[in-house]
């Protein structure tokens, strides 16, 4: 009773906070959109509903304190985004676990984020306008120390602060010289885990992206903050005669961003033999994509997930994952 008591508290107070800080907020105005971009291949082909799926270091990525579970000593994932535009993301978690969970879970994560080339140009007095200037080449990034533990047997909570920054190029101003297009600032994320005690039911929480204002220049912009509640089950555990063999892992999440309507995270997961893998996923109220799949194979510590989603006009979306544990 105290653990939820705890749990809603925390709600209420997160609840709060958003409430304030987008009170004043200018809607689909956001930057640094490149942190709301899926990473680990198993979380994607499942719509990113893993708020409550917890145990590897990739839960930094959607909900810090599901690291806290981690068996092992460590777990590290390394993943590649072939996205929209050919734009490609890199990613990667680690995490410890120094004394089985005595001391908390540690963990470190990466993000590089490469958009190709762009050809520079700069005002002259030709019949163009313009001359062509450098190539430039736009990158963004992110990297994040994170932290979390078990307070209890059913409770959990972790947090993670990141350095992030985005850098466009150089600008050619007349009469002001070279001008660098570089923002950056300290992005926090939390969350929190309640397993219920019936069966494998567990509830959670987690706010990613917070922050104050940042820009380039004058006009200032905030992150894309972005609150998710939700609940998942082992659907297997509902049934006594179903063999341990198999397993099927059912997840939602509500989320609440700051920069769009409010949408449902939905996804599957089913597990044969502990080895292989099937996901399906689905996000509503989005115009280009909502259906992901995906699949996966583990052994012996080691495992590859690929994700995939169709993403309308722009194409296909590929991730893939490679993970180690121990």
């Amino acid at each position: 009773m105290r653990n939820t008591t705890i749990l809603l508290f925390l709600c209420v107070l997160v609840l709060a906070l958003i409430s304030q800080g987008t009170a004043q907020v200018k809607l689909a105005q956001t930057g640094f959109q490149y942190l709301s971009v899926g990473t680990d291949a198993r979380a994607t082909s499942m719509g990113d509903a893993f708020t409550t799926v917890e145990g590897t270091s990739s839960a930094l990525f959607y909900n810090p304190s599901g690291m806290a579970s981690q068996a092992g000593f460590i777990d590290v994932a390394f993943n590649r985004i072939n996205w929209i535009a050919d734009i490609n993301y890199n990613a990667f978690s680690i995490a410890f676990n120094p004394a089985d969970g005595q001391y908390g879970v540690f963990g470190f994560t990466g993000m590089l984020v490469d958009y190709g080339e762009v050809q520079g140009t700069m005002v002259w007095g030709n019949y163009d306008g313009f001359i062509d200037t450098e190539i430039i080449e736009p990158k963004a990034y992110a990297f994040g120390l994170g932290y979390a533990k078990n307070l209890t047997n059913r409770f959990a909570v972790g947090g993670q602060i990141r350095y992030v920054g985005q850098y466009l190029g150089k600008s050619i101003i007349p009469e002001e010289g070279v001008k660098k297009n570089l923002a950056d600032a300290l992005a926090f994320d939390f969350g929190t885990l309640y397993r219920t005690g019936f069966k494998s039911l567990t509830i959670g929480m987690s706010v990613r992206n917070f922050s104050q204002e940042i820009k380039y220049e004058k006009e200032g912009f905030q992150l894309p903050l972005t609150f998710k509640m939700g609940i998942s089950i082992d659907a297997t555990d509902l049934f006594d005669q179903i063999s341990e063999s198999h397993d099927l892992i059912v997840s939602l999440d509500a989320a609440h961003p700051r920069s769009y309507s409010e949408y449902i995270n939905f996804g599957t997961e089913y597990v044969f033999l502990k080895t292989f893998a099937v996901r399906l996923g689905y996000i509503s109220s989005q115009d280009e994509y909502g259906f992901t799949a995906g699949f996966g194979i583990q052994q012996f510590g080691f495992g590859v997930d690929y994700s995939y989603t169709p993403f309308g006009v722009f194409g296909n979306v590929n991730r893939f994952t490679i993970r180690y544990a121990m």
